[in-house]
């Protein structure tokens, strides 16, 4: 009866009509997506399932790029009612996180969070022909900033480049890491740190990475050689280096997109035309620099759309204090050689750093001190097996070592060391650790590759021993690479056995070998004789990391 009523109440005497409709459902819902520079949030309010409002909040995303996402994206959804409209121009990356957390919001199950990470899309590439490079570009830096004692900052950087090329020069994969190495009055959490070495004077320390100095360091061999353990590449550094615009490795997977199928000359071109003179950033339409308005305002409106979408995504410099990313990548082409397989499924990078002391004391018995950065680039097949590697390595010394080509680090400015400048087994001097002096010696630093016939061994160069080892290796897993090493290298330095070996355990290991065990590293040590791990450096480590570092491409050579 009382619904009668009520029917006639609305029908007949013209009650309101919110006092008649059936009340609304109204949810007010949350959701989670991935911004370019961490997390974006989103409150959804429906109204009988439709989508009534919406509200974004991404504090990390980048202002004038992905803020304008956060600040536009909400009102066009709620006007199409649902997710499926065009992103903000310039603002992909946080414009599509944006639209996941609303998903996420209205339908948890169908978008969870956290999104479990996808593989990244891998297309397939064919090349009648293809060359393998590798490229290391190291550079000094006055900076980042100084500490609050007014103390300057010092850093060192080395750009890594692994590259394929087809025969044009066209680039066909790439892959871009870096290490960045400051005074440890740098407050940066993730930052690795040298302090100098053992008996220099000490640097200031930020202990906490609380912006204040600590007190000052006491360079003892200890400290020496774990600091130089604990280098991390800004790769490896993670989430753990937060940018102005997301994380390292998220820009430079973007350079990396842009480059592929350019030359090294297209990529020098590229960086020409579309990147700032002052700072080696590409150029954006909020410039605010002269030099960079005109050079932005000379684009196409094509050329304007296409930095957006970069510049969305990445901002950092491609030359600069930070490192020379140009500089490494034409390394790589200048060190390219033949690939002499068929394909590759995956390819890897990985570096492995050390301390040593030594090799050796000069003539005043001052300690010689030095630090290696093993390289390795390899290519591996489809049951991870090593269809192709470059290994290379750079080692660094005080300038009290003679050799003729080694590469010298005397320490920051304000430290000295002794050091021997006609390579006559003699010291010569203090070195006066000038900036002028700091920046000089890093620009000069050349691997062991580069050193060339420079860099004589025992038994022929450094290089020709690592092109054994690398034809060795070839067609292994990296299991059994270091199975290899077990079995047949000393336990005691690395080196592979020999028949005149003179310390009863490599006799006692050399012995339990067959004959044709005996006569295959009779072979090895025709050419090659260092070792793969001591105190030069760790290269099964490298080979190791080039592994867990592996990222799937899909190359066809040949065909």
């Amino acid at each position: 009866m009382k619904k009668v009523v009520g029917l006639l109440l609305c029908g007949v005497l013209a009650v309101s009509a919110a006092a008649c409709s059936p009340k609304k459902e109204v949810k007010t819902l949350t959701g989670t997506g991935k911004g370019f520079g961490g997390e974006i949030t989103v409150t959804v309010t429906t109204e009988d399932g439709k989508i009534t409002k919406v509200e974004a909040v991404g504090e990390k995303e980048t202002q004038g790029i992905g803020s304008n996402a956060i600040e536009q994206l909400p009102a066009k959804i709620v006007e199409a009612g649902n997710t499926d409209v065009d992103t903000i121009a310039g603002a992909t990356v946080s414009s599509k996180g944006i639209l996941y957390a609303v998903n996420n919001a209205l339908d948890p199950e169908a978008y969870p969070w956290p999104i479990e990470e996808s593989k990244k899309d891998v297309n397939e590439v064919v090349a009648s022909d293809a060359d393998m490079g590798f490229g290391v570009a190291s550079s000094g830096r006055v900076g980042p900033g100084k500490d609050d004692q007014e103390v300057q900052v010092y850093s060192f950087n080395q750009v890594y480049a692994s590259a394929i090329f087809d025969k044009e020069g066209k680039i066909l994969e790439l892959h871009i890491d870096q290490l960045e190495v400051a005074t440890p009055n740098y407050d940066g959490e993730t930052m690795p740190h040298f302090s100098g070495y053992p008996g220099q004077t000490g640097y200031n320390i930020d202990e906490n990475h609380d912006g204040k100095v600590d007190g000052v360091t006491e360079n003892t061999e200890d400290l020496f050689m774990s600091e130089i353990d604990g280098w991390k590449t800004k790769r490896e550094r993670g989430d753990g280096y937060v940018m102005g615009t997301g994380y390292w490795y998220q820009q430079m997977d973007k350079y990396e997109s842009i480059f592929v199928g350019m030359s090294v000359d297209e990529v020098e071109e590229w960086f020409a035309k579309y990147c700032s003179d002052l700072n080696g950033r590409p150029l954006q339409a909020n410039a605010s620099k002269d030099e960079d308005i005109k050079k932005y305002e000379a684009l196409s409106q094509e050329e304007k759309d296409m930095l957006a979408d970069v510049t969305s995504s990445a901002t950092m410099s491609l030359q600069d204090g930070h490192g020379d990313i140009l500089k490494a990548i034409k390394k790589a082409y200048e060190n390219r050689r033949p690939l002499t397989i068929e394909g590759a499924k995956g390819l890897g990078f990985g570096v492995a750093n050390s301390g040593r002391v030594g090799p050796g004391k000069d003539d005043q018995e001052v300690q010689v001190y030095s630090f290696n950065d093993v390289f390795v680039t390899t290519l591996f097949d489809e049951n991870d097996k090593i269809a192709a590697m470059m290994i290379d390595q750079l080692e660094v010394a005080t300038p009290n070592y003679d050799g003729e080509t080694m590469p010298h680090f005397s320490g920051y400015p304000g430290q000295s060391y002794n050091i021997d400048e006609n390579h006559d087994g003699k010291v010569d001097g203090v070195t006066e650790n000038t900036e002028d002096l700091f920046m000089s010696e890093i620009d000069g630093w050349k691997t062991k590759r580069e050193r060339g016939d420079g860099y004589v061994m025992g038994t022929g160069y450094w290089y020709q021993q690592m092109d054994k080892y690398e034809s060795i290796f070839v067609g292994m897993s990296v299991d059994e690479v270091e199975e290899w090493f077990a079995k047949y290298c000393s336990d005691l330095n690395g080196r592979p056995l020999q028949a005149n070996a003179s310390k009863d355990e490599d006799v006692k290991k050399y012995e339990a070998l067959s004959q044709e065990e005996k006569d295959m590293l009779a072979d090895v040590t025709s050419s090659a004789t260092m070792s793969l791990q001591d105190g030069h450096g760790d290269i099964l480590k490298a080979i190791r990391k080039s592994l867990e570092n592996k990222h799937a491409i899909d190359l066809k050579i040949g065909q």
